[in-house]
């Protein structure tokens, strides 16, 4: 697969500022179909028929954080192999080293460059596809 064929983005994210900034990055920056979701709640619902090719998924959430929302969709057959890419501005070590234990291929951290953030997913994307290969 080439990033040509990634168009489809569950964008996970409690803060509205943050969801609009990354969702206009996105769609009009990058061009891409996002389907943006407020919880972890909303992302279990609306996600698997959406069936989104990557999912970008806020750490810090109320109610259902990042990994527990991580782990139901990691249940549900529509989105149990799609890669997941945790978002947060916490991003030490000992962190970073618990997301990708927990399945994360990547971590984009906060605050992101609005602009670079397609091609931040792009790259993203062609890391997990060529740690199939």
């Amino acid at each position: 697969m080439t990033t040509d064929s990634l168009q489809r983005k569950l964008l996970v994210e409690d803060d509205t500022e943050i969801q609009t900034i990354a969702r206009f990055a996105l769609e009009k920056v990058g061009g891409f179909t996002v389907e943006a979701c407020s919880s972890g709640a909303e992302a279990i619902e609306r996600g698997p028929g959406f069936a989104p090719q990557i999912i970008l998924l806020d750490v810090m959430m109320p109610d259902m954080d990042g990994p527990s929302t991580h782990a139901e969709l990691r249940r549900l057959p529509a989105t149990a192999e799609t890669p997941v890419a945790f978002m947060t501005a916490k991003v030490q070590p000992q962190e970073l080293a618990r997301y990708y234990k927990l399945g994360a291929i990547d971590v984009i951290s906060k605050p992101f460059d609005p602009m670079a953030l397609a091609d931040t997913v792009r790259a993203v994307w062609d890391k997990a596809h060529a740690d199939k290969e």
